[in-house]
């Protein structure tokens, strides 16, 4: 009692002497100060031996998702010196165990259902604006059919009309859009080639209505959208905010949309097309004989929209950024056009993008150094041990890979923070991506035999049954848009400067900070 009443005078005699203002003010601190306390004591005093090891901090659920947030590769970087690849943070007061380099990116990505799920990660966040049993919001068989439909819908055939869309959609832009009038001037690359994607993507892999509707209330309709991959959502996914309002609302339109396009080509009032993606659709059937629904169908279309844009999005901002800062492999790019293709440059096509090695390598390199999704996420479903150590995961945390973080590493590459497409080059040795393909372990997970990927450094597009089926049409749109674009402009930071934006990561998927400002110049007779 003596303890007690020490304690409570002085404090009775505070709060009653306080305006409210400064007693709220007061607990507030205390609360902090009390917490921090707690939290220091609990990870000293309740570490567990078998555990890996927890990244100190002082603040409880916030002390590492600040600096996570900033920069998760310096963060990764960091803790790795001091704890080795295997490690614990709290994020949102969740434990979030990191796993690193090839053998983190095996354990996890490569990990079995019964012990890793990405479902239960993602489909707070991803079925609000997919809509519901598609992606994440099903059974993994279900979506590894779902996986497979669309992949066996992008046929080469498909691919081979991809180029010519493609070509022609950035043709239509450079001509009428107003960053690019008369003949030099400066543009935001993020801002202008976030536009420039939605409408490649849209008018190759949805067809010529969807693109069409882009230039109107489609626009806002996909803004909206994308505004519910805000990482809040992760946890408030169903909260009333205004964007989750705003998602929600395009979400029903846009599956309402899609919906009439599939009512429409089922009355027989349009000619089949076999590129059509709706179409494919339509005819696919799952294993059990059910036909895919109207609204699945509308749900794999939103999926396959934004998964066509996002990425592709922000790497070729990357590629202009990059090549303003260095000039002069913009003219190495138009060089081995006029070399392969012909001095008069005549249209593009798929076979010629396989003539063009140095566009492919400067995709490389950009995906190598700004991978476009910089952390992948799995829940725990039953105590694991992490290979190669003696540390157990509970399943109270969810397990963090980074492909991204072992591309930076110079045990697999050289100088690897220095942007060089060089590095590619078949007599640089660095990487050998074919080799480690062809010697890979083959598995197929229900929608077409793919390498595991557990012996490679560089997994731009992922491994194991969530690896990107993308990746053939990811690479085309990116080159064909580097074609398009090195034959009608030269670029070089404002000012000749070599220096380079720095990276957002306040969004699911990274980018380069805007804005982007680079110079561009249009070429001349020399063509």
């Amino acid at each position: 009692m003596g303890v007690l009443a020490t304690v409570a005078g002085p404090l009775g005699n505070f709060t009653s002497n306080s305006s409210l203002p400064v007693t709220i003010a007061a607990s507030f601190t205390s609360f902090i100060l009390v917490a921090v306390v707690l939290n220091v004591l609990k990870q000293l005093l309740l570490k567990k031996p078998n555990e890996p090891p927890m990244v100190f901090h002082w603040l409880p659920v916030i002390g590492s998702t600040v600096t996570y947030g900033m920069d998760p590769f310096a963060f990764f970087f960091a803790n790795q010196k001091k704890y080795g690849n295997v490690f614990t943070f709290i994020l949102l007061g969740r434990k979030m165990t990191v796993c690193l380099d090839t053998v983190g990116n095996n354990f996890i990505l490569n990990g079995k259902i019964k012990d890793v799920n990405a479902e239960e990660i993602y489909s707070p966040l991803t079925t609000p604006v997919f809509g519901k049993d598609v992606v994440y919001d099903c059974p993994n068989s279900k979506l590894m059919e779902q996986k497979k439909f669309v992949k066996f819908g992008l046929t080469q055939e498909a691919l081979r009309s991809y180029v010519s869309l493609i070509t022609q959609e950035c043709e239509d832009f450079i001509k009428r859009h107003k960053a690019f009038k008369g003949q030099k001037g400066t543009f935001d690359v993020t801002k202008v080639m976030a536009e420039l994607t939605i409408y490649t993507a849209s008018r190759s892999l949805q067809g010529q209505e969807i693109r069409n509707s882009f230039d109107s209330k489609f626009a806002e309709l996909y803004h909206d959208l994308d505004m519910g991959f805000s990482p809040i959502n992760f946890m408030l996914s169903w909260a009333p905010l205004p964007h989750n309002r705003a998602r929600d609302n395009a979400r029903e339109t846009m599956i309402k949309l899609y919906s009439e396009l599939v009512r429409k080509r089922r009355s027989g009032t349009e000619k089949k097309d076999s590129h059509d993606m709706i179409w494919h659709l339509m005819d696919c059937k799952y294993k059990d004989g059910t036909p895919v629904p109207e609204h699945e169908i509308a749900g794999i279309m939103i999926a396959l929209l934004m998964a066509g844009q996002h990425s592709s999005s922000s790497t070729i901002a990357w590629i202009i950024l990059r090549l303003a800062q260095n000039s002069h492999l913009v003219e190495e790019l138009l060089a081995e056009q006029k070399a392969v293709l012909g001095e008069d440059l005549p249209p593009l096509t798929m076979e010629d993008l396989q003539k063009l090695p140095f566009h492919l390598q400067v995709v490389k390199e950009t995906l190598r150094l700004h991978a476009p999704i910089h952390s992948i996420m799995r829940k725990v479903k039953q105590p694991l041990v992490v290979d190669g150590t003696n540390y157990v995961v509970p399943t109270s945390h969810t397990l963090i890979s980074s492909p991204g973080f072992s591309a930076q590493l110079d045990t697999h590459f050289v100088n690897p923070a220095v942007w060089d497409p060089h590095r590619w080059d078949a007599d640089q040795h660095q990487y050998d991506e074919e080799r480690d393909e062809a010697n890979d372990e083959k598995i197929d997970y229900g929608w077409g035999v793919v390498s595991k990927g557990t012996n490679s450094p560089y997994l731009p597009f992922g491994a194991g049954r969530h690896r990107c089926i993308g990746e053939q049409f990811a690479n085309l749109q990116l080159q064909t848009i580097l074609v398009a674009f090195v034959r009608e402009f030269k670029f070089r930071n404002v000012g000749g400067s070599k220096d380079i934006i720095g990276t957002d990561y306040a969004s699911l998927f990274s980018r380069p900070l805007a804005p982007g400002i680079v110079e561009w110049e249009r070429r001349g007779s020399e063509l």
